[in-house]
């Protein structure tokens, strides 16, 4: 098994309990609403949304990938933390055994924030992640977190 790790930054004018509130623990609420293009709909098949908890995320028509299945690991709302693994799906592309973001918001520039993010994919066997697969996901990754940003600006009682 290979193990590939990616870093990334998007930062945001919402400030950091806003962000963690409205894009990492309340995503699944408010990115059908703002691109159903992509995800067509996220529904929770056990737990609580605390650790543990797996949803299926059904992508939109839009997406060349039908679905993917999410694992909660890490929510710590203290410091602004969120992990979680994707674990089956055809986005996985039948050589990634898994892949697992960890994300943190901290405090940026004039009140707003920045989410600090680190993705490590699993391969299965000797497989090789294509620097092409990484930078689309970053890039719809960005897309959507527009969106959300978007969305919480026009919504502005919303995830305090």
């Amino acid at each position: 098994m290979g193990v590939f790790t990616y870093e990334d930054e998007i930062t945001s004018t919402l400030p950091p309990v806003r962000v963690f509130k409205g894009f990492l623990l309340n995503a699944d609420e408010i990115i059908p609403k703002v691109a159903p293009q992509a995800v067509k709909q996220i529904e929770v098949l056990e737990g609580d949304g605390g650790p543990g908890t797996v949803k299926k995320i059904t992508f939109g028509e839009g997406s060349k990938f039908k679905y993917v299945k999410h694992r909660v690991d890490v929510v710590d709302h203290d410091n602004l933390t969120y992990g979680h693994s994707l674990i089956e799906g055809d986005v996985l592309l039948g050589k990634i055994e898994k892949i697992s973001h960890v994300s943190k918001v901290v405090p940026g520039p004039d009140g707003g924030s920045i989410i600090k993010a680190t993705s490590t994919h699993y391969t299965i066997g000797d497989a090789v992640i294509e620097e092409e697969h990484v930078k689309e996901g970053k890039e719809k990754a960005h897309g959507l977190f527009k969106l959300v940003e978007g969305y919480l600006h026009a919504h502005p009682d919303a995830y305090n």
